[in-house]
């Protein structure tokens, strides 16, 4: 690939400026206006993936006036319709590889909305150029991938942020005022769920094999998977379920919810994790065995080690349509959480319920919220907060790397590579010994994982440790920065 030579470009705009300004200064706002942004000031950025939730954060970028939407990339000109007709003037690929080779010295920044498998790739590609890069939840699909792109934001030295938008709220920054003040003493556990899974899950891979529609490039699709055959019903959403590309609910909604948490009491990395998962029924009675998907629901465990002062903290995770007990302090008619999910602190002297994002936090009992001085965040808020989360991206590329954002890799990776471990303990869940053909798993809910963070490895059951790092297609492996 071509080396970047963006900041060739932007210095050569700027010293043409210069030396024009020797020999006539005109008022920037008299040539185009008031309000006007000349290009040089812009942020000229690629969009791969721009459909769906890509079209969506499109629009948050947008918000920027800073912000310059040069190349759309989507392998399915069907979800990129709305894009190009936005962005007329953006010129279109399909291929993410070609846009990178042939227009590398035309861009300074990536916004990468893909399923989650090609997430690494794509990303790190974009930083061995010298780009920036907005990249959304999960950051990866992989616990060493998530690792990598930590590293390669560091060592290329551009300015990162994961489409995580609640961590720009100003109620997640108020939570972790909350906790970091002892406003509910010291905490030993912590409680999140979700309403997802919204798509298929516990399936079987179909056998069948229906026709590539016209306008979707379905190998290119598949990036870093091995090649299988299409079905209808995978694109464009239902890709979650499955494990060769998703993260399942997970994947989907902790880096939201779990975020929480995370900042607020400054977990790192898990030493232990452990799950149970829902029955599937195949026939009457019989559990199927579908390694291929996600389970219809599941339930981990966490245990994060002591952290200085601070005492070892058990999360649990929940999602499918199980739930944590409701808290004693909650009234029968109060909903717990919002719909989509939530968090519940238990601490020595009290509890904190937020919704997902940290949305509306309130001690329990909610009678407390008028009897407490409630403390004042102390992170710094974002302009527009959850709203903002992509404009605060774009600003800061214009500042260079160093320039604060609220969800950069070197603490967007480690809050994935716990999310992963998640992922990693239900997919050993489906476990069989070698010769089983039972159509009963060994596995779910029997063992507890050991886990070095450091070294990304499980301890004592080898087998979950496929997980970590997946075999990419040929072709398709993830360089290491």
């Amino acid at each position: 690939m071509k080396k970047n030579n963006t900041t060739g470009r932007r210095q050569f705009i700027r010293n043409s400026a210069l030396t024009a300004a020797a020999f006539t200064i005109v008022p920037r706002h008299v040539l185009g206006g008031r309000g006007f942004i000349a290009p040089s000031d812009k942020l000229a950025i690629a969009a791969i993936g721009v459909g769906g939730k890509g079209i969506d954060d499109i629009n948050h970028i947008l918000m920027s006036p800073h912000a310059q939407i040069s190349y759309l990339c989507d392998v399915d000109d069907r979800q990129a319709v709305d894009a190009r007709k936005k962005l007329p003037k953006a010129k279109y690929y399909k291929d993410w590889r070609q846009l990178f080779e042939r227009e590398a010295s035309h861009f300074d920044a990536v916004m990468v909305t893909t399923p989650d498998h090609n997430h690494a790739v794509i990303t790190m590609g974009a930083m061995e150029l010298g780009k920036h890069a907005y990249t959304q939840k999960p950051l990866t699909h992989d616990v060493y991938e998530a690792r990598m792109l930590a590293k390669g934001a560091e060592k290329y030295r551009v300015v990162t942020q994961m489409g995580n938008q609640g961590s720009s709220g100003d109620d997640t920054r108020k939570v972790e005022a909350w906790v970091q003040a002892g406003l509910i003493g010291e905490i030993r556990r912590v409680h999140c769920w979700t309403n997802r899974p919204v798509w298929p899950q516990g399936l079987p891979w179909p056998a069948r094999r229906d026709q590539v529609p016209a306008g979707l490039d379905f190998d290119l699709w598949l990036g870093t998977a091995e090649k299988t055959n299409y079905f209808k019903e995978l694109l464009p959403f239902n890709w979650r379920g499955w494990v060769d590309y998703g993260t399942g609910a997970l994947g989907d909604m902790a880096c939201h919810i779990v975020d929480v948490p995370f900042r607020a009491l400054q977990l790192g990395y898990p030493s232990e994790v452990e799950c149970s998962i829902g029955s599937v029924f195949s026939d009457f009675f019989v559990e199927g065995y579908f390694p291929k998907s996600f389970p219809p629901s599941s339930i981990v465990h966490f245990l994060f080690p002591a952290r200085g002062n601070q005492p070892p903290v058990e999360l649990s995770w929940y999602a499918g349509g199980v739930l944590p007990k409701r808290p004693a302090e909650l009234l029968p008619d109060e909903p717990m959480g919002t719909w989509d999910g939530g968090v519940i602190f238990e601490g020595t002297k009290g509890k904190i319920m937020t919704g997902m994002w940290g949305l509306e936090p309130t001690l329990l009992p909610t009678s407390r919220m008028k009897e407490v001085n409630l403390p004042a965040p102390t992170r710094p808020l974002v302009p527009g907060g959850v709203e903002g989360h992509q404009r605060q991206w774009v600003e800061a590329c214009l500042k260079g790397f160093g320039a604060p954002v609220s969800s950069p890799f070197s603490e967007a990776g480690p809050l994935t590579e716990t999310v992963l471990m998640g992922v990693l303990a239900i997919r050993s869940a489906t476990y069989r010994e070698p010769g089983n053909t039972s159509p009963h798993p060994v596995y779910p809910g029997r063992k507890k994982l050991l886990w070095n963070g450091e070294d990304m490895r499980i301890m004592n059951f080898d087998y979950a440790n496929q997980f970590v790092k997946r075999n990419y297609r040929q072709g398709w492996a993830l360089r290491e920065p």
